[in-house]
């Protein structure tokens, strides 16, 4: 029986990243079933959600992963995939924040998100604009469990924007297309 691992690998952005984690994995008869990278400062980041057959260990990864992270400059790790995070179960909405960058903002959205129950399940932040005047930008997807007002937290995260000086909009995201 197959079963799921995740992996993280971090390096200096570079062509042929991609193809060399994902040419260890294939190797293996790895599936990758949910993956995120991007590029921060000059940095690759990914994480992925493989399956693997029942044979193939955390070491075996490890081990086939070795080259690509040894070429590539890479900081690689391998984990069993934990099914019992959080729950993705409830009604899916999109909060876009946008204003003066100043310390604190990613927090004060986060920590009234965690307070509601709502998880965050993706969220990106850029400095946007012109660079005499930039402006902070984050999107965030959120879950917000069925048992919690939607209108609710919107009121809260509308505060903090006041208190802040940002803008914050929230609204239902469409049906998921990747």
């Amino acid at each position: 029986m197959a079963h799921e691992l995740s992996i993280t690998a971090i390096g200096a952005d570079r062509p042929g990243v991609v193809a060399g984690v994902t040419g260890a994995l294939a190797a293996l008869d790895a599936n990758l079933e949910d993956t995120s990278m991007t590029i921060l400062g000059g940095r690759f980041a990914m994480v992925l959600i493989v399956e693997v057959p029942e044979e193939v260990d955390v070491a075996a990864v490890e081990v086939a992963l070795a080259f690509p992270a040894s070429e590539l400059h890479l900081d690689i790790s391998v984990h069993p995939s934990d099914p019992t995070g959080a729950s993705s179960e409830g009604e899916r909405w999109s909060v876009s924040v946008y204003g003066a960058d100043r310390p604190g903002i990613v927090h004060r959205f986060a920590l009234a998100l965690a307070d509601a129950r709502v998880n965050i399940t993706d969220l990106a932040t850029r400095v946007i604009g012109d660079p005499a005047r930039p402006v902070y930008a984050m999107l965030l997807d959120v879950v917000i469990p069925e048992d919690v007002d939607a209108a609710t937290v919107e009121s809260q995260l509308r505060a903090i924007a006041g208190e802040l000086e940002v803008e914050c909009s929230m609204h239902a995201a469409d049906a998921d297309i990747l």
